[in-house]
C-alpha cells in the first residue's frame, strides 16, 4: 500500500505544538471519512531521521485533488511520499490565497492559535455538504478580534461575525482596514449604525474587496460584515439560512460573557451556547456544519451533544480533539450538521 510522511509546521506555542502531533492524526482522520477519493489507514507518528512526522497509508496512490486536499491540514509543512528508507516531496497547493501576515500580525492576549482556528474550520467544513475548496459564507458567532473571519478569507470565502466586546469590535475593524490599506488590496470599508424602530441595535463593519482592481470591477470580490451586539440577537442582523458554515471558539471563562434580556452578564460559556445555538441553527443553511470549541471545564461533550441536538442537529462522530491548554483550559470540539 502507497505510505506517507507529512512533516508538522512547528508551532511557536509551546503547548499546542506538543499536542499537534496527535491533533493532526485525528484531522488526517477526518479528511479521510469526509473529503480524500480513497481510504486513509495506519495514521500514526513516526520518527523519521530523529524528527516527527504523521505517516499513513492509503489503498491507491494519493490523486491530484487528493495532494491539493491534504495541503490544506492545520498543521501540515511538507508532505512525502515514502519509498523505501527515501522520502518524495510532493507539491502542495493550499488553497491560501491571501498574505499569511493577515493571520499572524495580531499578537494580543487569548488570542487563539492560529494552528487551531484552522484545524476547527477544516473539520467544520468537511462536516458540511460543501466543498472546502468551495466559495463559501462562513459566520463565526463569538468573533473577538477575527481570528476565525481572517482564516475563511484566507480560503477566499466570506466571512461574518459578531462579537458583544465594543474594543474588540474596534480592534479588528482598524486592523483589517489598515491591512487591506497596506496590501494595496481594492476595497471598500465602512461601520455603520443599526437601528431598529429608531433604537441602536448595534454597529456593522461592512468590507468587500478584491485581490485586483480588475477582479473588484468584475464584482469577484470577498466581503466581510461584522457586528457588534449580543450573539443572542442575530436573528435582528442575519437572514436565517444564510451561512454555509458556522465555526466559533467558545468563551472559557470570566473574560467573556452574554448579556441576558434583563442586561446581566452570564459567566458560563455553557449557559451561553445552550441559549444561543438555538438561534445560529436558524442562520445555517440545511447542510451546512456547525463546529464549537469549548474548555471542556465548562461542561462534558455530553452536555454540549445535548444542546446542538436538542436544536435538531446532527452530532458527527468525529476523532477526539481534546487537548490541555493551560491549568483552567482543556479544549475540544464537537461539530454537528443541520440536516439537508
Amino acid at each position: 500500500m502507497p505510505r506517507y510522511a507529512l512533516l508538522i509546521l512547528p508551532a511557536f506555542n509551546r503547548v499546542y505544538g506538543e499536542a499537534s502531533i496527535r491533533l493532526t492524526r485525528s484531522e488526517l482522520e477526518v479528511f479521510g471519512l469526509r473529503a480524500l477519493e480513497g481510504e486513509v489507514s495506519g495514521v500514526a507518528e513516526s520518527v523519521i531521521g530523529g524528527v516527527p512526522y504523521v505517516c499513513f497509508e492509503t489503498a491507491a496512490p494519493l490523486s491530484g485533488g487528493d495532494v491539493a486536499l491534504l495541503s490544506n491540514l492545520s498543521s501540515a509543512y511538507a508532505l512525502f511520499g515514502v519509498e523505501g528508507d527515501l522520502l518524495r516531496p510532493l507539491t502542495v497547493t493550499p488553497l491560501d490565497r491571501l498574505s499569511s501576515d493577515l493571520i499572524t500580525i495580531q499578537k494580543y492576549a487569548g488570542k487563539t492559535n492560529e494552528h487551531f482556528t484552522k484545524l476547527l474550520l477544516n473539520v467544520t467544513v468537511l462536516a458540511s455538504d460543501f466543498a472546502l475548496d468551495g466559495r463559501l459564507s462562513v459566520f463565526d458567532p463569538m468573533c473577538g478580534r477575527g481570528t476565525t473571519l481572517n482564516q475563511a478569507l484566507m480560503y477566499g470565502y466570506d466571512a461574518y461575525g459578531m462579537d458583544l466586546d465594543g474594543k474588540d469590535f474596534e480592534a479588528y475593524s482598524g486592523f483589517l482596514k489598515k491591512w487591506l490599506r497596506d496590501r494595496r488590496l481594492k476595497h471598500t470599508a465602512e461601520t455603520v449604525p443599526v437601528r431598529r424602530e429608531r433604537a441602536l441595535i448595534g454597529r456593522r463593519l461592512n468590507v468587500s474587496f478584491a485581490a485586483t482592481k480588475e477582479a473588484f470591477k468584475s464584482g469577484d470580490t470577498q466581503r466581510v460584515g461584522v457586528v457588534s451586539a449580543d450573539t443572542l440577537r442575530g436573528r435582528d442582523f442575519f437572514k436565517p439560512r444564510t451561512f454555509d458554515v458556522i465555526a466559533t471558539d467558545a468563551p472559557y471563562g470570566v473574560q467573556h460573557g452574554s448579556r441576558s434580556g434583563a442586561g446581566s452578564l452570564s459567566r458560563s460559556p455553557l449557559e451561553l451556547i445552550r441559549k444561543a445555538v438555538p438561534v445560529w441553527a436558524e442562520l445555517l443553511k440545511p447542510g451546512g456544519a456547525m463546529g464549537i470549541a469549548w474548555n471542556t471545564y465548562g461542561g462534558t461533550r455530553d452536555d454540549l451533544a445535548t444542546i446542538l441536538d436538542s436544536a435538531h442537529l446532527e452530532v458527527q462522530k468525529f476523532p477526539d480533539f481534546e487537548h490541555w491548554v493551560d491549568q483552567a483550559i482543556v479544549r475540544d470540539i464537537l461539530i454537528a450538521r443541520k440536516p439537508s
